[in-house]
Parts: structure tokens; C-alpha cells; sequence
């Protein structure tokens, strides 16, 4: 091969690669070096806090229990 074969070789390609470059540029996009903000939680602990007296009441009524009301006078004596 004579030199001027090579360099129309290397010159075919180095344009090859330019153009492929382009053309990827083109169909992808070009990189967002933009960053993004995002919101961060607290830390969660593993101790437990004592619920309050005026939510959790232990003579509240518990829903959980199935209460039957009757109008005649043969439940009021059970």
C-alpha cells in the first residue's frame, strides 16, 4: 500500500467517526450535567414513646368487640 492509500484511509475513517458522533449526538441528546435537588427524611429511631392518655384511654369503648343491643328485658339480667 502506498502512503497516500493510508492516509485516505485514516482520513475516511476519522470522518467516519465524526460523523457517527453527530449522528449519536443528534438521536440521543447531549448529557444533562444538571443535578437535581431531592428531599431527605429524618432518621428513624428505634425507642418507643409512650402513646397519649387522651387518644389511647383504657376505658374507651373498643370497636374490635362486637356489642349486640336488645330491647327486651332478658339481657339486663344476664
Amino acid at each position: 500500500m502506498k502512503k497516500s492509500d493510508i492516509a485516505m484511509i485514516v482520513l475516511i475513517a476519522s470522518l467516519s467517526v465524526i460523523i457517527a458522533f453527530f449522528i449519536a449526538q443528534s438521536i440521543f441528546g447531549k448529557i444533562d450535567e444538571s443535578t437535581a435537588t431531592i428531599k431527605t427524611i429524618d432518621r428513624i429511631e428505634s425507642s418507643i414513646t409512650e402513646p397519649s392518655a387522651n387518644i389511647f384511654n383504657k376505658n374507651t369503648i373498643n370497636p374490635a368487640v362486637e356489642v349486640q343491643i336488645r330491647s327486651d328485658d332478658s339481657s339486663e339480667s344476664q
